[in-house]
């Protein structure tokens, strides 16, 4: 399904490629399924995609490599598409790489900022902003494992406070293609505002150190007009959007502004029936009720549609829904 027997080609670099400042969509769990990604890239394409991050340590294991795989779809109009990964084990990162790479994708991102503490638990996601020497060998492993594929970073700029004075220039010592920099700690989670002075301050120290590493900033970017701004404003090679992309795959498209309610609901339609074909074996249906909420939101009648949408349990049911609403209309 996947081709991950295919031989590893990848097309060198295609960070050098990109057109800057570039926009691009950030690894959410949950969220940036493949049938999330698809829907984005036929209504507004972003610059870079990534996958939801998966377990390195299960892709190295049967069992659970075939329970993964299937997030790990990609259509050829995501392209360029990146796969995020997390762990703690080199060896385990270096093995998961080379599936990634026979898998086809543009790149491979390492994953050095989640707070979820079944990762921090296994010493990855954010646990290794307090392993230096751990993080660099584990940036080192995937690069022994991409080969010609680009290895990336997704990171914060601290743990318990700011550390990007000393964080950051050991990451750039290994070379990564990018680093992506959510401008929060760990510890403030989304809790506080994003501080874009400190992606200033990196796109400075990568200057400093003269090193060719992209800087991709992240943190509370609402639309591409504040992207651009903060690029700007920033120096930044890149902007990533979170949680802005929530009920509205919309986006990234330059030549429209947000959709009517119509619009929502019928690509929510959709999105859904993508989503029953393509994850109904790997994922819960309910994983769709955070789309429900985003989606339907901010208009009268809104809430009472909400509350049927979250009772379905399968696509066909959400349409017959959708229809009946939009007849009212």
């Amino acid at each position: 399904m996947l081709g991950i027997y295919k031989k590893c080609v990848v097309a060198k670099n295609f960070w050098q490629k990109l057109p800057q400042p570039f926009f691009c969509l950030a690894p959410m769990a949950e969220v940036t399924d493949p049938a999330f990604r698809r829907i984005i890239t036929k209504y507004g394409k972003a610059d870079v995609l990534w996958t939801e991050f998966v377990s390195a340590d299960g892709l190295c294991h049967p069992k659970g490599r075939e329970r993964l795989l299937p997030l790990l779809q990609f259509s050829k109009l995501e392209r360029p598409i990146v796969a995020q990964i997390f762990g703690a084990k080199p060896e385990k990162i270096k093995e998961a790489t080379k599936i990634i790479c026979k898998l086809g994708f543009d790149g491979v991102d390492i994953n050095l900022g989640c707070p979820d503490r079944s990762v921090e638990k296994q010493g990855a996601g954010a646990a290794l902003i307090k392993n230096f020497k751990l993080a660099r060998e584990i940036i080192r492993s995937a690069k022994e494992g991409a080969g010609e594929m680009p290895v990336s970073v997704k990171t914060r700029i601290g743990y318990n406070q700011d550390e990007l004075e000393t964080w950051l220039p050991e990451l750039l010592a290994e070379k990564p293609a990018a680093i992506t920099i959510h401008a929060r700690t760990r510890k403030e989670m989304s809790k506080v505002p994003a501080r874009w002075e400190r992606i200033k301050r990196a796109v400075e120290i990568r200057n400093e150190l003269k090193s060719q590493v992209l800087i991709i900033g992240n943190g509370d970017v609402v639309d591409l007009a504040d992207a651009k701004r903060k690029a700007k404003e920033s120096g930044a090679d890149g902007v990533m959007f979170g949680r802005a992309i929530f009920g509205n795959p919309w986006l990234f498209n330059k030549s429209r502004k947000f959709p009517t309610v119509v619009e929502r609901l019928r690509v929510l339609v959709e999105q859904t029936k993508l989503f029953e074909k393509l994850l109904s074996k790997t994922k819960s249906f309910a994983v769709m009720k955070k789309h429900f909420k985003a989606y339907v939101t901010g208009w009268e009648g809104a809430k009472e549609l909400r509350a049927k949408l979250m009772e379905t349990s399968k696509a066909k049911e959400v349409e017959v829904l959708v229809k009946a609403y939009l007849n009212r209309l």
